[in-house]
């Protein structure tokens, strides 16, 4: 009689457990449901990151989400207004690199898009560059000048990162979680779960990866579905609002500054690199970046006055030309009373091959600019 209470009992129990564990898998899926609805950029924000579909029904994801989204909100909205002049060309480096643009959420998780954020563990700019990755990645990092902080030089310095993790993992999201622990740490995790799927590594009871690789590509993956469920790139995709040029080693931006009647505070804002105001020696030229309305000022001013040949300084002018089908060079040269190899360096072309409907920069004298105004 005793035997069989205790396995009515056991029965019951046994009973119970299984309509507890259906009710809970119900909640989950009513909390995922609930995240597709709310956001429904999810399946894109999933594939770009190599993430299955399915890990949207993860409980450990949907508990993140449910206590971090009403904040990661607010860190969105304030990283995307910090960073507003330089998300546009973050963005076109990644996608002409072969990266996906949502990888600019790595950046905004590293950073909050403050280009020259120092961590705890001295990892500095955009994208954390600690020293000898900065040095692996051929970042210049001196007492006077930190390409880390430099907006191009650092996200092109993290899209060869990203791109060696990816060829090494075979995975987005794997190359991410490499980005935050290390390539060691994650072939670890790996070696030791048996498997690579994102749910598995980042299971908060078997710990395969320290807790804050973890709750890295959650973090991530949360940010990503928030930003492309508001709007796809931003809205800044047309809204390009500076441009790199070249100046001298050894330039001060107070000199650069004063040529483009602008305050130099302007020019520090947007080249957190540059320390102390004045660019190294150490190399000939440096990539500085200047608002894009002082572009025909600076070529004006610093590029005919400092860099082009003797003879074409006489041509203080410039005027634009959009190259037509059928322009060469030579051609283009020839019209306007130049030389092609002058207008090859001003606007930067690396050859003599033109693009179709591309701007570019003429200087021409001031005789040829009246008669072409007229």
């Amino acid at each position: 009689m005793q035997y069989g209470c205790l396995a009515l009992l056991s029965n019951t129990v046994r009973y119970l457990g299984w309509i507890f564990f259906i009710y809970g898998l119900s909640l989950s899926t009513l909390s995922a449901e609930t995240l597709l609805k709310k956001y429904p950029s999810y399946a894109y924000v999933f594939n770009e990151f190599d993430v299955d579909e399915s890990y949207i029904y993860d409980e450990t994801f949907i508990s993140f989400v449910k206590k971090n989204e009403k904040r990661m909100k607010h860190f969105y909205t304030r990283s995307v207004k910090r960073g507003e002049t330089i998300l546009p060309m973050m963005q076109g480096l990644l996608v002409g690199d072969g990266v996906s643009d949502l990888f600019i959420y790595l950046s905004m998780v590293e950073s909050g898009f403050t280009s020259d954020a120092v961590s705890s563990k001295k990892a500095v700019g955009l994208w954390q560059f600690m020293p000898a990755t900065a040095k692996q990645y051929k970042l210049t990092v001196c007492s006077s000048y930190d390409e880390r902080c430099d907006t191009s030089s650092a996200t092109s310095a993290a899209i060869n990162y990203l791109n060696k993790l990816h060829k090494q993992f075979g995975k987005w999201y794997l190359a991410a979680l490499a980005y935050n622990c290390g390539e060691g740490c994650v072939e670890k995790a790996i070696r030791k779960a048996g498997s690579d799927e994102l749910s598995i590594l980042t299971d908060n009871r078997l710990k395969y990866l320290p807790k804050e690789t973890r709750l890295y590509m959650k973090k991530i993956l949360l940010v990503a579905m928030i930003g492309e469920s508001l709007t796809l790139d931003f809205g800044y995709q047309n809204n390009d609002s500076f441009i790199q040029v070249e100046v001298a080693g050894g330039t001060s931006l107070k000199e650069i500054a004063n040529l483009l009647k602008i305050k130099t505070s302007v020019l520090e804002d947007l080249n957190k690199g540059v320390k102390n105001g004045i660019l190294p020696l150490r190399k000939k030229h440096y990539k500085i970046s200047i608002p894009i309305e002082k572009m025909y000022v600076f070529y004006l001013r610093y590029e005919i006055t400092n860099r082009v040949l003797p003879k074409e300084k006489e041509k203080s002018h410039m005027i634009t030309y959009m190259v037509k089908l059928g322009d060469t060079l030579e051609k283009i040269a020839e019209t306007y009373d130049t030389k092609s190899d002058v207008i090859m360096f001003i606007n930067h072309l690396d050859n003599d091959a033109l693009l179709l409907d591309t701007m570019l920069v003429i200087p021409v004298s001031q005789e040829k600019f009246e008669k072409l105004a007229q």
